[in-house]
């Protein structure tokens, strides 16, 4: 016992000397737990809400207090017209769009029928549902307080019914939001891991101080050293797009060229973070751990490919923003599902730019005060 208590301590020194080990040891289980603790949940809040008024009236405001005084919603969009609330929908500003038709305070005051139309983005079915569910549950129950006290004249209401519609996905089968995001995924996890253990590699292999002794400039051993995980990449993304419209029938309704065009800007970034991971990483196995537990679930957890980001905490929502699987998800579920063009996508494209430029510069100034 006294040789196993020996290997133990010694272990236990070589662990707690490395730097790196201890933060993979004690910094990653504490930042795992505080942003599932904060990030992860499938209730949805904060619904954001667009009305189009088409009445104007106090009966039709007082439809409208119902929903913003809702915890379930937030009103964000206040439209006359449904001109409007197309572009809403497709950029994903607004998960719902609930229209108030003319006559609606002239219906309830005599008693009539009335039908509020629900509109939903459908892209994503288990918000759309819980959306749904929440506007019919407060259309029911305030139709059902006008029945109860009665109207003008103490005539009673003939209820308001809400008639339903989804866009994108009208069966709200969750595939359609999950597939593509599976892409994107994919694409993340193997152009980072790959790429940072290629790097780590060569310093293992103690090959890497005979590259930075050659010829090559920087931007050349950087380029080449990545450029093969940009091709096996863009070959991956062609197998999961290939499988997810054949074998799982995922609607391709947008531009192909621009989905690849708009990838490659993803790429940039997910091979930043990998350049990245290996500047802070001693071994390949360093470099995987490091990889998987600060970089690729975090940005799992935060980009929502789970957990709607308008549930999460505002603080938390702010760090979203730097996150680039966040916008390329919206990417690639508008392409597949809504079908839209660059028109609707150029603020994701412009903010992967962003982070690729920001990633990349860190990464190679990082880089180069390591091989200085």
């Amino acid at each position: 016992m006294r040789r196993v208590r020996y290997l133990m301590w010694k272990e236990v020194i070589e662990l707690m000397r490395d730097e790196r080990t201890r933060s993979l040891v004690f910094i990653a289980p504490v930042l795992q737990l505080t942003l599932l603790g904060y990030a992860a949940t499938t209730d949805v809040h904060n619904i954001p809400l667009a009305i189009v008024d088409q009445d104007r009236t106090a009966a039709s405001r007082e439809l409208v207090q119902r929903f913003d005084g809702s915890s379930y919603f937030t009103v964000r969009y206040w439209l006359t017209s449904t001109d409007r609330m197309d572009p809403l929908l497709e950029r994903g500003d607004a998960w719902i769009a609930i229209t108030i038709p003319a006559n609606y305070g002239a219906d309830i005051a005599r008693g009539a029928p009335v039908t509020v139309q629900a509109v939903a983005d459908g892209s994503d079915a288990n918000s759309s549902t819980l959306s749904l569910g929440y506007a019919s549950s407060l259309v029911a129950e305030y139709a059902q307080e006008l029945v109860r006290k009665g109207t003008a004249g103490g005539a009673q209401s003939a209820g308001i019914t809400p008639e339903i519609r989804v866009w994108f996905n009208p069966e709200l089968e969750s595939r359609l939001f999950f597939v593509p995001g599976v892409l994107a995924l994919v694409l993340l996890v193997i152009t980072t891991t790959l790429s940072s253990m290629a790097i780590v590699r060569e310093k293992e292999q103690g090959t890497l101080e005979q590259l930075n002794v050659t010829p090559l400039a920087r931007w050349e051993l950087i380029v080449g050293k990545l450029m093969p995980y940009a091709v096996i990449g863009f070959i991956d993304v062609c197998l999961v797009l290939a499988i997810a419209v054949l074998w799982f029938q995922v609607p391709l309704r947008g531009s192909v060229t621009l989905l690849f065009l708009l990838t490659m800007l993803y790429v940039v970034n997910t091979l930043a973070i990998g350049l990245l991971v290996s500047t802070l990483s001693s071994t390949q196995q360093q470099a995987m751990m490091t990889a998987m537990l600060f970089f690729l679930m975090p940005m799992v957890y935060l980009s929502g490919f789970v957990f709607p980001i308008e549930n999460m905490p505002v603080a938390i929502q702010q760090v979203t923003y730097v996150i680039p699987l966040r916008y390329y998800l919206e990417i690639v579920r508008g392409i597949f599902l809504k079908g839209v063009g660059l028109d609707v996508l150029w603020p994701q494209a412009v903010a992967l730019t962003g982070t690729g430029v920001g990633l990349l510069t860190l990464a190679v100034l990082r880089s180069s005060k390591r091989s200085g």
